[in-house]
């Protein structure tokens, strides 16, 4: 199966939530007055519309993890060893694998869109996406690091960010849904304290999900802007944001 770069979508449609995957995680689509959304997989709790989503947090036990045979060029599954977490059954569909250490430092291949789960501890040969296969062979010395798909599993985003802004919800997904997030245009979001019409606004670093005025007092933990402001809405309420959130 295919799918375009973006789609042209008809209004409403970003307001529908799936339970299966109707699309690629992180489908673009488009509307004719140029507002964009991506389609990604609900984690944790029930989406809330109209605040700021992340990405899953990076699982430090499926970081530099060991790669548990010689594997050669061509080969289209890496098997690396796990530290003691487990991989649920698709955590990295659509996702990456890294070499981080040589031989093979500095390729990325992207995971197929399925897999089992594996226990703690245990070997997970990673299958590769079609078309991907293994540039330089690796060796028991190499190590490889697993990154989620960016919209897979998306979180609200924390105070203390643990992962990208990814866009603003659309629905109330409730976990394990597929749905739509806002990533581009005019959308709404969750407010904490004064915005200024017209100013850059970032992720909130005292309001889970808000956005906030740049600089802020903690600017530098909040991360990149996420829009400027086109409406302003009082603190705790909703204000429009000209969103501009990743390609």
């Amino acid at each position: 199966m295919s799918f375009p770069l973006y789609m042209w979508g008809e209004e409403g449609e970003q307001y529908n939530t799936y339970t299966t995957k109707r699309y690629a995680l992180g489908q673009k689509m488009v509307f004719m007055d140029g507002r964009q959304f991506r389609f990604a997989l609900a984690g944790g709790v029930t989406l809330v519309p109209g605040t700021l989503q992340q990405a899953a947090a990076n699982v430090a036990n499926h970081v530099n993890a060991a790669v548990q045979a010689a594997t050669a060029i061509g080969a289209t599954s890496i098997p690396i060893t796990l530290g003691a977490t487990t991989v649920t059954a698709n955590q990295y569909a659509d996702g990456y694998i890294t070499i981080d250490v040589t031989p093979g430092q500095g390729f990325t291949y992207k995971i197929a869109s399925s897999h089992a789960a594996v226990a703690s501890s245990g070997t997970f040969t990673v299958p590769l996406a079609p078309g991907y296969s293994v540039q330089v062979a690796l060796t028991t010395s190499s190590k490889a690091s697993l990154t989620q798909n960016r919209f897979a599993n998306i979180i609200v985003n924390p105070t203390t960010a643990t992962g990208v802004p990814v866009g603003v919800a659309c629905s109330a997904a409730v976990n394990a849904t597929y749905c739509w997030v806002q990533t581009h245009g005019e959308g709404n979001c969750l407010t904490n304290g004064t915005v200024v019409l017209g100013q850059a606004v970032v992720p909130s670093v005292t309001t889970a999900g808000a956005i906030e005025a740049f600089p802020a007092g903690a600017a530098e933990t909040s991360g990149m802007p996420v829009g400027n402001v086109q409406r302003v809405g009082a603190s705790t309420a909703q204000s429009i944001i000209d969103l501009n959130i990743g390609a």
